[in-house]
């Protein structure tokens, strides 16, 4: 596969008419002199002097970005209150990672935030993948003043078999109940991983000790591109299946509506507005409510 002709084909993507806007908006963003730099909970940036009209643009231009799922960030006097409280999901993994001197990939990294959240454990590497030049501007936007060494790459699950290098820890949160073939993605991202690589991922999941999944008929808490949802017991076969030695459950959480809900900063529904309103352990099409198991699965040292 040649990913250097589907960069180039990717980043005219970057010219469509509703991404232009965002492309002028960002390389109009003024050049300031960053005072301090918090990666925390809040992804925050502090300047050492700013003007009334600088700090306006940087708020139409964060706007103009929307929508915004993941953060929280907070750019001087910009503060982006995103859908999701990532931070609750980044604390819940942290413990179970150790990033020093490792190459390490997020697939499906949306803004960046998880890996603007690792640069503070001193990887040797980080990239994220994700085709969407929506979620990449947001990037682009934030690493204006941030500056990381990221690299985000337009590309998707299916490339990172086939990247440059391989990958000594990689991150698959939220994307597996989005494929159609969840077995043959944990095979890519297996392929994508050295001897001994170790893969986090998060996904839909339903109760019960059988090895079998829920297939929604059409959409699942309003989402029309879920296709499996598997038990715990359903999901480390496929796991095996891929090759993976061994799996880990990190943690089994209900989505929470302290995690997830509207702001301001998305113009659209969020997971209240997916629930029955009769039954909050139900979405609205009846199927169970939302609930995440989070796993480790390490592939043997060869």
């Amino acid at each position: 596969m040649d990913l250097s002709q589907l960069r180039e084909e990717r980043q005219k993507w970057l010219t469509w008419k509703n991404i232009a806007p965002l492309q002028e908006a960002i390389a109009s963003l003024p050049v300031l002199e960053v005072s301090n730099i918090v990666l925390g909970d809040v992804v925050e940036v502090d300047f050492k002097k700013t003007t009334a009209e600088q700090e306006a643009q940087i708020l139409e231009a964060a706007k103009l970005m929307k929508p915004w799922r993941k953060g929280p960030f907070r750019i001087s006097q910009t503060f982006i209150d995103s859908e999701w409280q990532s931070f609750i999901k980044y604390n819940l993994l942290e413990p179970h990672f150790d990033l020093k001197d490792k190459v390490v990939g997020d697939i499906g990294c949306n803004n960046a935030y998880y890996l603007f959240r690792m640069q503070g454990q001193h990887p040797k590497k980080l990239v994220g993948f994700d085709p969407s030049a929506i979620t990449y501007s947001q990037f682009q936007f934030i690493d204006h003043f941030v500056q990381s060494d990221i690299v985000y790459e337009l590309l998707g699950v299916e490339h990172v078999e086939f990247y440059e290098h391989k990958f000594d820890l990689l991150f698959c949160l939220g994307v597996l109940y989005h494929r159609s073939d969840p077995v043959m993605m944990l095979k890519s991202l297996y392929r994508g991983l050295n001897s001994g690589g170790e893969l986090i991922l998060d996904t839909f999941m339903i109760d019960g000790d059988d090895e079998i999944c829920l297939t929604p008929r059409n959409r699942y808490s309003k989402i029309p591109n879920i296709y499996f949802i598997p038990t715990v017991n359903a999901l480390k076969n496929w796991c095996i299946r891929a090759g993976f030695e061994s799996v880990e459950v990190l943690e089994i959480k209900k989505t929470a509506l302290l995690e997830q809900r509207k702001t301001d900063w998305i113009d659209s529904q969020s997971l209240n507005d997916f629930l029955d309103p009769e039954d909050d352990t139900l979405t609205i099409e009846g199927y169970p409510a939302p609930k995440r198991v989070y796993i480790k699965a390490t592939k043997k040292v060869f």
